[in-house]
């Protein structure tokens, strides 16, 4: 469809709107996110040449270029959004590009790991809800819920659905079938019940035969590269037993150092966490993307490092930056029946704990990488650079801060605050190892209900923010 002149005078003619946007040019950041929050919902024009409101025609002094940054802008999303040619008209004798975004897509589009909508004439980030829905409307997550093409009911290993039906708790259902249906696990297709993907990895009775490239390759190396010395074992079956077996793995090919204790009793530790790398190996088998074939979870230790990688990129929303906080599952019938099965805990994804688990053995902060095709986690045996760690001081408000009650978290903080005066702030990590045993949404919680009662002060942004002291003569 073309725009004829009308009809661009008739889009400029008034306000920005959602379906309707314009620029001077292609320089701007707001172009692009633009182009990804059109295509995540109704579609709409974006106009470059013009600016102000109503728009007024500026032109362009190079518009071939223009369309070119707009090509390169479209093609650089996650995934690559593809949209007609732009167009290239004169109004009032001066050259504009109009690009056409239509409704509809296929995907949704990130731009630098951010989702976004249209708001009226912004941009703003889609909400977790929101992703979710347009993600299951797009079949970008509803891969795992779709029957297996030849899969029938007799490859369904029925006695670990009965096994796992039966350990259920706060479920009146006892019907095995209904359970599974129930859990996304079996489907009605043409008449007949049909096991999904979710169901054949977490219950077939051979799983790598419908889903190539869902295993596990463990290996032990005898030094910091790959070499002609190592430990190799080829994890295959349901995801419940890749996990067990790769823990065994783990158990069996780990380092353990001899401690002996006060009273000389003996003890074993391994070189890394076995709860952290065990976590490693549930996010991997949880979270990797299945729709990609022939290529599987590695699980590799080397002398000095401990590596886990994972077919596809973090899901949703998620990225490297804000892992410990983001939560979003690409695969959440799955999720569930590991989390039934006592493997994971939905309510929060590890990441956490396994940061946690290696401070507190003074070993180095875990490296996450995302890499073409794939997301990497890394492990290190070395120590981490010594630091003094923060004291925290012994409590003595009584659960009581200018007659507000506190809890004694909340006390932890506030006196923390107190020791330099005013310049004093405090993190989320601040309080974090203030109070180790704390989980990190917990701590948000208690930071946020000061800002709240006007206690505290949130500075910053993201991953930037921290609190002061909210004084009344500031």
């Amino acid at each position: 469809m073309s725009l004829t002149d009308d009809d661009l005078r008739r889009l400029i003619a008034g306000e920005r709107t959602a379906a309707a946007a314009w620029f001077p040019s292609a320089e701007s950041a707001a172009v692009q996110e633009t182009m990804a929050a059109m295509a995540n919902g109704d579609g709409g024009v974006i106009l470059l040449g013009v600016e102000g409101a109503p728009g007024v025609v500026a032109g362009l002094e190079d518009p071939s270029d223009a369309v070119e940054k707009l090509l390169q802008m479209a093609l650089s999303m996650d995934p690559a959004l593809i949209v007609p040619l732009p167009q290239v008209v004169t109004l009032d004798e001066k050259s504009v590009v109009a690009l056409m975004i239509p409704r509809g897509m296929p995907h949704v589009y990130a731009v630098g790991g951010r989702f976004l909508r249209r708001l009226g004439a912004e941009n703003v980030p889609l909400r977790p809800r929101e992703l979710y829905a347009l993600m299951t409307e797009r079949s970008e997550i509803g891969f795992e819920t779709e029957p297996v093409p030849g899969a029938t009911r007799d490859d369904i290993d029925w006695a670990k659905a009965r096994a796992y039906a039966s350990g259920l708790r706060g479920i009146a259902e006892t019907r095995v079938e209904t359970i599974l249906i129930k859990r996304g696990c079996l489907v009605e297709h043409d008449g007949q019940l049909r096991p999904t993907y979710a169901g054949i990895l977490l219950f077939g009775r051979d799983p790598q035969r419908f889903v190539r490239g869902a295993d596990i390759t463990a290996a032990r190396f005898a030094g910091e590269t790959m070499g002609d010395s190592f430990t190799r074992q080829d994890i295959v079956g349901t995801l419940p037993d890749q996990i067990r077996r790769a823990e065994m793995f783990l158990v069996d090919t780990l380092r353990k150092d001899v401690l002996l204790g006060a009273a000389m009793a003996r003890a074993e530790q391994f070189e890394y966490p076995l709860e952290a790398a065990r976590e490693l190996v549930v996010n991997a088998v949880a979270h990797r993307d299945y729709r990609i074939r022939g290529d599987g979870i590695r699980l590799f230790i080397f002398s000095n490092r401990m590596e886990v990688t994972s077919p596809g990129g973090l899901p949703g929303p998620v990225t490297v930056d804000n892992i410990k906080d983001e939560r979003f599952s690409r695969n959440p019938a799955i999720v569930q029946v590991l989390s039934d099965l006592g493997f994971i805990e939905r309510l929060g994804y590890g990441v956490d704990r396994v940061i946690d688990l290696m401070r507190q053995k003074n070993l180095r902060a875990p490296i996450f990488e995302e890499k073409a095709g794939g997301f990497r986690v890394v492990l290190f045996s070395q120590p981490e650079a010594a630091a003094a760690p923060l004291a925290a001081p012994a409590p003595t408000l009584g659960g009581v801060y200018q007659g507000i009650e506190i809890n004694p978290r909340q006390e932890v903080a506030l006196l923390f605050l107190q020791q330099e005066g005013s310049a004093r702030r405090i993190t989320n990590s601040d309080l974090q190892q203030l109070c180790p045993d704390v989980h990190p949404e917990t701590i948000r919680r208690d930071l946020a209900d000061l800002v709240t009662k006007n206690v505290l002060r949130k500075m910053g942004q993201k991953r930037g923010s921290y609190y002061v002291l909210n004084r009344e003569d500031d």
